[in-house]
């Protein structure tokens, strides 16, 4: 489970270091910064994917992604008695992202290149990551080490020397895709899986055309895919080889009386609900966006192979306020098996999640300009330190 995440220069997270939990629920007004926070995580995840160059491409480049205030704020600035004013920069650009654990911790700094190196001078550039042993980064707990292009490895065997891989790295390639042998360095190989293993659900669609509508060659499916489209397989998986009564009871939940039934037609699947008082059930194409939405949640909330981390963007958009308190205690159920996030500003979700076990509420606001803790004192914000370049 992380205990800690760390962002530092992305858009509003000027410095940022959340402390987690097994159940988190991250609120706060409008602007405050909680979309920012999701693809900030979003975009960690990618580095054991081979996605965070191309990700800040699409997001109009290292430029358009960083912190756009003043490197500091001075004494004058913080009181409010003077306004804040543009200076000459004298770091270095820097995104930095990072999580750590009882475990493992890993940190990547991303930076731009030489000027005059390359034509591609606005291309980000990985300029360090590491990984280490435990919740904090210290020289004796570094156990993966990589500056620019070259990688250095921990021996353990040679009385922890370091040794230097002797092929390099790109620039814009992470060492997580890089570098996979599991003798030398098992725990990139670890710190890689989980991360892979994290999932992520944001606004599924549920028009008239969306994929969680149609009907679907079915497959086993234990993992419900990013856009719903395997919905009635990911629902029967569960049905055959996940927990079928915590489906029915969360269908129940929501839904006194109602049922959902997969619809075969010669292995094409469909998603059907059966409802109290109708003589049919009502097909995917009649159902309600927020009762589609509600089953998309349901499929992801009890997959068959949970994940480390499941991350859910605003869960509450189409569903009724009455689902909310449902809802919330089908993600506290999920939490028994997997760390869980959730972006949120739906009270009623929110005021739930909260009066379940084990849950963290974090409110973020803004401070000039920079998204902030609101309630930093009343959190056990752990210690955090970013490796130099």
């Amino acid at each position: 489970m992380l205990s800690t995440l760390a962002i530092a220069n992305y858009r509003s997270l000027r410095e940022l270091i959340v402390p987690l939990g097994p159940l988190n629920v991250i609120t706060g007004p409008n602007g405050s910064g909680k979309s920012n926070l999701y693809r900030a995580l979003r975009l960690l995840a990618l580095t054991a994917r081979g996605g965070v160059i191309p990700s800040l491409a699409r997001e109009g480049g290292l430029q358009s992604t960083l912190w756009a205030g003043p490197e500091r704020f001075s004494r004058a600035v913080a009181t409010g008695n003077y306004a804040v004013q543009g200076t000459v920069r004298k770091d270095a650009v820097s995104l930095k992202l990072g999580f750590a654990s009882e475990t493992f911790g890993y940190a990547i700094d991303l930076g731009l290149p030489v000027p005059g190196s390359s034509q591609f001078s606005l291309d980000p550039v990985i300029k360090r990551e590491c990984i280490w042993g435990g919740p904090l980064l210290r020289p004796s707990t570094l156990l993966v080490d990589r500056q620019g292009a070259m990688i250095r490895i921990r021996d353990e065997e040679a009385q922890g020397e370091w040794t230097t891989l002797a092929q390099p790295v790109a620039s814009f390639d992470s060492m997580m895709t890089e570098f996979a042998d599991p003798r030398s360095a098992p725990e990139m190989i670890a710190v890689r899986e989980q991360i892979r293993s994290w999932r992520f659900y944001d606004h599924f669609r549920t028009d008239e055309h969306a994929p969680a509508r149609q009907v679907q060659i079915g497959t086993h499916s234990p993992v419900l895919s990013d856009d719903g489209a395997n919905l009635a397989a990911a629902l029967q998986t569960i049905r055959e080889i996940g927990d079928a009564g915590a489906l029915d009871t969360a269908i129940g939940d929501a839904f006194p009386g109602a049922r959902v039934e997969i619809v075969n037609h010669e292995g094409r699947f469909e998603v059907a609900l059966r409802q109290e008082g109708l003589l049919r059930p009502l097909r995917g194409a009649e159902l309600s966006d927020g009762t589609l939405r509600y089953l998309l949640l349901a499929a992801a909330l009890l997959s068959p192979r949970p994940p480390a981390l499941l991350v859910l963007d605003e869960p509450e958009t189409s569903l009724h306020p009455d689902l909310l308190p449902s809802l919330a205690r089908l993600i506290a159920r999920a939490s028994a098996h997997s760390q869980v996030l959730v972006v949120s500003h739906a009270a009623r979700l929110v005021a739930a999640l909260e009066r379940e076990a084990g849950s963290q509420s974090i409110v973020l606001e803004r401070r000039l300009g920079a998204t902030a803790l609101a309630d930093a004192d009343s959190l056990d914000v752990p210690a955090w330190k970013w490796p130099s370049r």
